[in-house]
């Protein structure tokens, strides 16, 4: 298992007329196994918020038991983004990725079909974690092949693009679900889908994202690849003469110790703690919404299954333009200014927010929903892109996983437990007090990002 986890070599170097159209192949290859691979992840990455209302409504858990077991799998995600993001920058990105998409795709399948595995919270709780922990395998293995296959000028635009894959995947479910449903009611002489109980359908929320899963991370490891070196062809700073300021071939594409890592390039890296603790409060948002969306639209705004499948699936669905259009205004209006971007965009998010909460019709509720999706997607990204930016290459999956820390950690985690026990002792009120707290913290964060990041151009300009 070390072995096959081991960086791929690097291997005698093609000849120059080979190496233009072997690195064009092998680029888009490889960007279709790390969009794919990691739409695949989201399959059961928030599964279990689907099944959530069919378990209450069956009456084997209240809101507040399943917030709290939801939590582990934020909890466990935070620290495994981290750690397995040092793993990740000293190990194969082919074989991390599909590992930890097959283990998690199977620990989802083993919580759907197994009923031992849903007889007590706690079972529930420490499954979750299992599968938290091998979402943590995820990003980190991406952002180490988007950092050593794109050069840093098309690095923002690839980001944006490859960001796009986690609401590709995020709508899977609740479509896997809608076709169970379906399939549920034809098998039961059922008339129509909204007459099917959610309690007879959770189940199924469970295991079909599992099962796709698992198939996808077979797909991910044939059109995989590690490094450029291991395939025979230049670094791509060579092959696309980019080289960053401080560029140096023999330091930049040596492998980092962990330590080396985690002292000099994240934990004194000022900037990066900014944008990770402005993290914890957009994820608070990102999650409050969409983990409790298919319970609140079912208690308060009385959607049937299908209809808050729906909005769910549109959340998602929303945020792929929505993430785009961010990174575009990032680039070509605000010239690179992610903090700048991020605070316009987590205000709009909050006036979003409000509305939804105090939107008096099911239409205006889950448009505003929907725009919540379009919106607070872009600052998710623009984080994970400056983390990017903000360490070297060898270091990328650490940097990441740092802003992963503080994000599933604190604002995940807040989102299932604490939103999950403020709504079932206070009522859904108190769960939107929270998530606009939460938003209005996020802004101000964005603002002193942005003047620090202010500060540090002018630094730079400086030296």
């Amino acid at each position: 298992m070390i072995s096959f986890l081991k960086p791929a070599p690097h291997i005698e170097r093609l000849s120059a007329d080979k190496q233009d159209p072997t690195y064009r192949r092998l680029r888009w290859q490889v960007f279709m196994g790390i969009f794919f691979g990691y739409a695949a992840y989201y399959f059961v990455r928030k599964n279990f918020a689907l099944a959530m209302p069919g378990m209450i409504e069956a009456g084997l858990y209240t809101k507040a038991d399943l917030g709290y077991a939801l939590s582990f799998v934020s909890i466990a995600y935070g620290i495994s983004k981290f750690i397995m993001g040092s793993v990740s920058d000293r190990s194969n990105a082919r074989a991390f990725l599909s590992l930890g998409l097959f283990l998690s795709g199977a620990t989802m399948v083993a919580v759907g079909l197994f009923p031992w595995a849903t007889s007590s919270i706690y079972i529930i709780a420490i499954l979750l974690f299992l599968n938290g922990w091998f979402q943590g395998m995820g990003w980190p293995p991406c952002g180490r092949t988007m950092v050593h296959w794109w050069s840093k000028k098309e690095r923002g635009t690839i980001v944006s693009i490859w960001n796009t894959a986690h609401n590709v995947g995020g709508a899977v479910p609740a479509l896997l679900l809608m076709l169970a449903t379906s399939i549920y009611a034809n098998q039961h002489g059922i008339p129509s889908v909204n007459d099917v109980a959610q309690s007879e359908i959770w189940r199924e929320a469970l295991y079909y994202p599992g099962f796709a899963a698992m198939i996808a991370s077979v797909f991910v490891y044939i059109v995989m690849r590690d490094t450029p070196q291991s395939c025979g062809l230049p670094s791509i700073e060579e092959y696309k003469n980019d080289y960053p300021d401080d560029y140096d071939a023999e330091k930049d594409e040596k492998e980092l110790p962990a330590k080396e890592i985690f002292i000099q390039y994240v934990f004194k890296n000022k900037l990066l703690w900014y944008i990770a603790i402005a993290n914890v409060f957009v994820y608070l948002i990102r999650y409050g919404v969409l983990d409790w969306a298919p319970t609140y639209l079912k208690e308060v705004r009385h959607f049937n299954i299908d209809k808050s499948s729906t909005a769910y699936a549109l959340y998602e669905i929303a945020a792929i333009p929505g993430t785009l259009f961010c990174g575009w205004v990032s680039d070509y209006v605000f010239k690179a200014k992610r903090g700048l971007t991020g605070f316009i965009f987590m205000v709009a998010t909050t006036i979003a927010l409000y509305i939804y909460w105090k939107a008096e019709s099911q239409d205006l509720a889950m448009a505003m929903m929907v725009l919540v999706g379009f919106l607070i997607y872009g600052p998710v990204m623009l984080i994970g892109l400056h983390a990017l930016e903000l360490a070297p290459k060898k270091a990328a999956g650490t940097a990441a996983g740092f802003t992963g820390l503080f994000g599933y950690l604190g604002g995940s985690v807040a989102a299932g437990a604490l939103i999950g026990w403020a709504s079932t002792k206070y009522g859904w009120d108190s769960g939107f007090h929270i998530m606009l707290a939460g938003s209005v913290i996020a802004c101000l964060l964005l603002l002193l990002t942005m003047v620090q990041e202010n500060k540090h151009h002018a630094e730079m300009q400086e030296d």
